[in-house]
Formats: C-alpha cells, structure tokens, sequence
C-alpha cells in the first residue's frame, strides 16, 4: 500500500490525467488526501464486525489457553534446551522437524515446545521424557483476563500521522482475529519458563517475529544464552531478518545466530548483523540425499506454502492449466497448513515431499524453501506469482529462476530448464557440531 501511495504521487504530478480504482476503503481515503489527486466519494468502511468478531476470536483463544493449563512439571535445571515448533514431522524420539537429529545426539538437551502445540500433541512428543509445553507455565487467570483484550492498539501518533489510514487498516485486521492473544500468551508463558527453569542456553528456529524479540530481551536480562537458528532461507526482500526491523536494533536480536550456510550468513551482514554475533552452523533440516532426478515426461511437483490462501490459489491454477499440459501433477501441501486438492486423473496430491519423489520434470513453489531445494537438486524450478497479494522470494540473491502468474504458467512449464549449477555447501552446509555445542553448552557438571 506505502508502494501504490508513491507510484500515485508520482501520477498526481506528472501532468495529465491519471484513473485510478481503488476498492479498499482505507488506502482510497490515504490516496485522497495526496496532493493533487481529485477524488469521489469512498468506499464505505465496515461497521463494527471486525472488532467483534476480534474479541470473540480472542475470548475463544484465552478459554483453550486457560483449559490448557496443567500443574507446572519438575524440568531439569542448568541445562541447554531447544524451543521448538508441532510439527507433524517431530517425534517422540526427539527428532525434530527443525532441529534433526540434534536431540538424539545429545542425551542432555531437552525441548520447550511452542504454545502452537496442542497439549495432545506435547503429550504425544514427550517420549524420552525431555518434552515439555510452555502452556504449563501459564497463568489460567492471566488467559481468562488478558488475552480476549490482547490486541496492537496503535499510538495517536501513528494513527494521525502521514501513514495513519493505513495504520488504521492493518490494526483492524490485526484486531480481527485472535492473533494478538496468541503472541501474548506465547510472551506470557515464555518469560515464566525462563525464570523458573534457569536454562544455561536456548535454541530456536529464528525468523524475529515478536515474540522471538521479547525472548531475545528477557532471556538477555537473565543471563540466558540465546542462539537463534536461520532454519530455512533468507529471501532478498525477507526484510523480518534485518536489523532495522527491530525498533531497538540489536537489542531484539538473539546472541548468536547459527546459520545454515555462508549465503545466509553473508546476507545478514549486509542486513546489519555483526559478524562476531554469527556462525555457519549447517544444516540440520535438510539431508544430503540426490534428491529426484530430471525426466522431461515425469510429473510436475508443486510445493505448497503455509499461507493458506496463496496455496488454494496454487491449487486453482495448476489444475486449470493441467488439461492443456497433459502431464501428471504432483500436489504437495504444507505439513503443517493443509488445504483441499481436488483429485482428477491429471491432479494429486503428492504422497511425500520433493525429496521422496524419483523423477519431477519441474517444480513450482511460492513462498516455500522447497524451491530452493529445487534450485540445488538441478531441476527446473518456477516461482509462481499469485493474483492480488504478494508471496516472498525465497530465494537469496545469487539465486534466479523463472517467475510465472497463471496466465504464464504454462507457457514457463513448457520452457522449463535446469538451473544454472549452485554449490549446495554454500546454502546448507554440513553440520558443525562443535559450532553446536559452543552454542548450546553441556551442563556444568557433565562438561
């Protein structure tokens, strides 16, 4: 929207008369108060509905946190812990979807598990006894009283100020849903946990959203070490990662950050982030495997990403397109967020990910580090570009493939080649488990 406000700026004043239709209510009423811009009559903005059905979203959220809550477990002092997303992918074994093996390997780590899992599942990954739920340490009272009010509420400043129509929409839509009380019932449970187990060090998979930051600070003010892991790739317009995202800067930044590979690592530097505050530490998502191989007649694979609506959007496009190709195509939805395929003798979904398949003869992907998988298998790789949102580039700066919205698709599908060759140590080194355990430290007595 900050985008459309400067290409109209630049319109108003160029001289001749430009048309401009703009349905959303806010950003018309931003756009008309530009110099030089007439304007109708705008769109009407929504009654109280959001806000309502906001508070309800956010009364549900503190009901399920508050039924959530169970007598606080005995957890191991002292030690180094991994604070993990559910994933359908972790174990009770201790594998993790975005650690690996690493808890396996090392008998005296355990894992805090994000209050994204439901209690069945913590329960389910709690095999070797080294599991646990931040919604034990919460507060019942604190999810009744404080999450159904848990929203952004932004200063009269912002709200008057040169952006303030479009600070006005993003806390209503922000306002909409139960989103707030989630993160606040993350901080809240987060900062207990922190305080009562005295871990020595804590890994995560670092993306710096919000809650990731007041961890950073809180975990700082105890004298935890803080060790955040760049799990998946760092797109080049994945601006989250840069420092000047945080209103503090380095403050809201982890102690370390391990990274998966020099590309990563070089990025952040430019983004801001010292040198001496990161570490390639490899990659523990991603194996080595050969991966498919490239077979112009095998199926095409489509990598779904976790944003809901870019994935059905996917799945429309490719199955319009598919009766033109004539080819067999893969579906395959996030583990986590999975949306509905419709099933034709073309289209299915794919039972496993890309590396499981034995032959792909390209592959599609918005928003997902599948495509850079992709990338660094060899195979021809399309980044689709969706109708009305935009969805990240995944992919780092070194790294170009060919973009295609539906209209495109199958024009680029026919025209798909292998990528130029990219040396995958670069993007997911091996493993450097010494960096590990300078990161996440045994306890004293066994070190």
């Amino acid at each position: 929207m900050m985008a459309w406000s400067r290409l109209v700026e630049t319109w108003a004043g160029e001289g001749r008369k430009t048309v401009l239709v703009c349905a959303d209510p806010w950003l018309y009423r931003h756009l008309a108060g530009l110099p030089g811009v007439n304007a109708a009559p705008p769109p009407s903005l929504p009654g109280p509905l959001p806000r309502l059905r906001g508070f309800a979203a956010r009364l549900r959220y503190g009901l399920r946190a508050a039924l959530g809550v169970r007598a606080k477990p005995t957890t191991p002092q002292g030690r180094s812990w991994l604070l993990s997303y559910a994933n359908p992918q972790s174990g009770p074994d201790g594998t993790d979807a975005y650690f690996g093996p690493l808890m396996r390997e090392r008998a005296d780590l355990c894992r805090m598990l994000h209050v994204d899992c439901p209690p069945e599942e913590a329960r389910r990954l709690n095999g070797g006894g080294r599991s646990f739920s931040l919604h034990h340490w919460g507060s019942a009272l604190f999810a009744l009283t404080g999450l159904p009010f848990a929203r952004w509420i932004p200063r009269k400043e912002m709200l008057d100020g040169p952006w303030g129509w479009l600070v006005r929409r993003a806390a209503t839509g922000e306002a909409a849903t139960a989103q707030g009380a989630a993160i606040a019932w993350q901080i809240h449970c987060q900062r207990r946990w922190l305080a009562d187990a005295h871990p020595l060090a804590v890994a995560w998979p670092w993306e710096n959203h919000g809650w990731e930051r007041d961890f950073c600070r809180a975990a700082r003010g105890l004298g935890v070490a803080s060790a955040g892991y760049q799990h998946s790739s760092v797109g080049r317009f994945e601006l989250n990662h840069h420092v000047d995202a945080n209103p503090d800067g380095l403050a809201s930044l982890p102690d370390r950050v391990l990274c998966t590979g020099a590309v990563t690592r070089d990025a952040l530097t430019r983004w801001g982030l010292p040198e001496s505050r990161s570490r390639v530490a490899g990659a523990l998502r991603y194996g080595f495997a050969r991966g498919p191989r490239w077979d112009r007649d095998a199926p095409l694979f489509v990598a779904l990403p976790g944003d809901m609506a870019l994935a059905a959007q996917m799945v429309g496009a490719v199955s319009r397109v598919a009766p033109g190709l004539g080819r067999k195509i893969l579906i395959r939805p996030h583990p986590v967020y999975d949306v509905a395929v419709p099933e034709t003798h073309l289209v299915t979904r794919a039972a496993t990910g890309l590396g499981g398949q034995a032959a792909v003869s390209a592959v599609i992907y918005a928003a997902t580090t599948v495509g850079l998988e992709a990338v660094l298998f060899g195979l021809p790789t399309i980044r689709f570009i969706a109708a009305g949102c935009i969805a990240h580039d995944i992919l780092p700066n070194t790294v170009n493939v060919p973009a295609a919205d539906e209209a495109g698709l199958a024009a680029a599908i026919e025209r798909a080649e292998p990528p130029p060759t990219v040396a995958r140590d670069d993007v997911f080194a091996p493993v450097d488990h010494d960096v590990w355990r300078q990161a996440l430290p045994l306890p004293k007595a066994a070190s």
